[in-house]
């Protein structure tokens, strides 16, 4: 098994970032859409979202996941479901790029979405856009700031990501040519307790297994993720839009 502080920690979660999975799937609800239409979970992770979007609405969905061992994971868990959902481990702009127009793309936490880097709200949902079908839906989920953070905090939160506020990610969103069809920032206590779950997953690993080749590398991670989380907690929050393409 491929272990790192990401697997470690999404395997304790039941999504993958700061949201229910209950708000992922009233937002899904909210979409309309009949069994059979067609999806990708972009950033799969643990395969949560995959395999209700194919066992809660009947979708057929294409997983996509960039890291070989958070795939190794997302495979075991559709694999003990028995849902019907296709991995692909690849990056998102490759495998959405060889897809044919998606009824529902859901992209929650999601890093070089555009394959080229950094890519600012805009030019994310513009291309997530072209890659769904008239009228299809994007479930976008994300950092957001719910309060001007200090440069610091920014500069090392967007290392991999451009956020923005709640404001931002919509106007962003329109600019692309979504219409915003419904959002919601996750309350304090969802984001806190999806920190202290990850947080908890990876302190109990490493107290098992002290000597570890992975240990530093996971101490390290859990340390930079907890500093990060705890001094942001003024000013980050969780995000989460339901966008149709207009």
């Amino acid at each position: 098994m491929s272990i790192s502080y990401n697997r470690i920690a999404y395997e304790a979660l039941e999504v993958c970032n700061g949201v229910t999975l209950a708000a992922v799937e009233g937002a899904v609800a909210r979409a309309g859409l009949e069994p059979g239409a067609s999806a990708a979970d972009v950033g799969t992770g643990n395969a949560t979202v995959a395999i209700r979007l194919a066992q809660g609405f009947g979708l057929r969905v294409t997983a996509i996941e960039y890291d070989p061992g958070m795939a190794e994971l997302a495979r075991e868990r559709i694999a003990a479901s028995g849902a019907d959902v296709e991995l692909v481990v690849g990056s998102a702009a490759q495998v959405l790029a060889d897809l044919p127009p998606l009824d529902l793309i859901t992209a929650l936490g999601t890093t070089n979405i555009t394959g080229e880097g950094r890519p600012s709200p805009e030019a994310g949902f513009a291309f997530l856009k072209g890659q769904l079908a008239p009228g299809g839906h994007l479930l976008w989920g994300d950092l957001v700031w719910i309060t001007e953070p200090p440069a610091p905090l920014r500069m090392i939160a967007e290392a991999t990501n451009q956020y923005t506020d709640d404001a931002g990610w919509k106007a962003a969103a329109e600019a692309a040519g979504f219409e915003v069809v419904w959002s919601e920032i996750s309350s304090q206590a969802v984001f806190d307790s999806y920190a202290g779950a990850a947080d908890g997953a990876a302190r109990d690993w490493l107290a098992a297994h002290p000597d570890a080749t992975e240990a530093g590398a996971v101490q390290a991670a859990a340390d930079r993720v907890k500093m990060v989380l705890e001094f942001g907690r003024p000013f980050i929050g969780f995000g989460l839009y339901l966008l149709k393409a207009r």
